[in-house]
């Protein structure tokens, strides 16, 4: 994949002028996926392993240097993959204002230190109870699993595939926050917080009556309690900077709709024919009930995938125009690109080639609009 990336961005440097566009918006979807997958990498190995090296130190009361090296970089490395994936999924998204270096930054300051919370509070409780913490992890992600799946998520084309996914960032879960859904998410995003803030003092207050005198002193249990409050404290506090000053939409208070610099096109004029979109391909939802039924009259009942022959030739008073085939896909884009970026394409990669060899032109794609009769030519697909 990263080879991938690199290539396509090589392409977008040294294609024409007209084909960089289209290399660039790949090069970006590619960056996404990657993200993605290192994200998931991270939080399924790098987590855990944090966890346990920090339940060793409590037990041993006694941090190693390198392995103190190792527990650092696995947090670092857990609040980086986290800012790095929002950041390189706004870039991918024509409809999404970028984020700029310093949200990046002071994201990254917010993930580190209510991660670092959590996992101090998980490795305090483990280190004494280590049965109830695994019965405790299996529940909070059998229940945030649940409250994704609630949320109706639709980052896969099939059901089966979208239920793996919401399990896996179930895992997620455990630590910090992920937006997984569209649209507002500050009342989520708190309820989250207030529940997490909830277990972290629970843990903590079990683990500082139940620590073993031993090997623990009183004045470092305190210093551990005071750890796990100042940072999830300071995590909390970089949040609110974050949505008050550097958020790429403005204030979280502001009211006023910030939109796009280039993002939105103006609708086509009435009678005006309908004009290709050059804008990079993305995935597609499931089409809901209420989008099935759409206008009266607006269309038939037809399969999901149609391909349609030509346009009729054009009136003898102008000149004859030849049209390419074009494959209709009835259900709207999404509106970011995951790892079902290309899932269409690579679907309908055979009836393209196809095509290809039945037609002197490559074929293009359709999307349907919702709450429009018209059709809208979303990109020009080329194999």
């Amino acid at each position: 994949r990263y080879l991938r990336t690199l290539y396509l961005g090589l392409q977008s440097r040294w294609q024409a002028e007209h084909r960089r566009r289209h290399f660039y918006w790949r090069m970006m979807f590619e960056s996404a996926d990657i993200s993605m997958l290192r994200l998931l990498e991270a939080f399924l190995k790098s987590a855990p392993q944090l966890v346990l090296q920090l339940s060793i130190m409590v037990q041993q009361n006694s941090i190693e240097p390198l392995q103190g090296l190792s527990a650092s970089a696995s947090l670092v490395s857990l609040a980086w993959m986290i800012a790095s994936y929002q950041k390189v999924l706004r870039d991918s998204r024509e409809d999404k204002m970028p984020m700029s270096y310093k949200g990046a930054v002071v994201q990254i300051l917010w993930h580190l230190f209510t991660i670092a919370a959590r996992a101090i509070a998980f490795a305090l409780f483990a280190s004494v109870f280590q049965l109830y913490f695994g019965i405790f992890i299996v529940t909070h992600w059998c229940i945030m699993t649940f409250w994704i799946i609630q949320g109706e998520t639709d980052f896969c084309m099939s059901k089966w595939e979208e239920i793996i996914y919401n399990m896996v960032v179930g895992i997620i879960y455990i630590f910090c926050w992920f937006n997984v859904k569209e649209g507002r998410s500050r009342y989520r995003m708190c309820i989250y917080y207030i529940i997490t803030l909830s277990e972290n003092a629970a843990l903590t207050i079990l683990w500082f009556l139940y620590y073993d005198r031993k090997t623990t002193s009183d004045f470092d249990a305190l210093i551990l309690v005071c750890v796990v409050s100042s940072s999830f404290a300071l995590g909390i506090f970089f949040m609110f900077i974050y949505y008050c000053l550097l958020h790429p939409n403005g204030p979280i208070f502001s009211h006023r709709s910030v939109g796009c610099i280039f993002r939105q096109h103006p609708p086509p004029a009435p009678g005006s024919p309908v004009e290709a979109v050059t804008s990079p391909p993305r995935s597609l939802p499931r089409t809901t009930g209420g989008e099935r039924e759409g206008a009266p009259g607006e269309r038939d009942c037809l399969p999901v995938f149609q391909v349609r022959p030509c346009a009729p030739p054009a009136p003898a008073a102008r000149a004859p125009r030849t049209e390419r085939p074009v494959i209709r896909i009835d259900l709207p884009r999404k509106k970011y690109p995951a790892w079902d970026a290309h899932f269409i394409d690579r679907r309908l990669r055979k009836t393209i080639l196809a095509l290809e060899y039945a037609s002197p032109v490559t074929p293009r794609l359709q999307y349907r609009t919702p709450g429009a009769p018209q059709e809208l030519l979303e990109y020009e697909t080329t194999v």
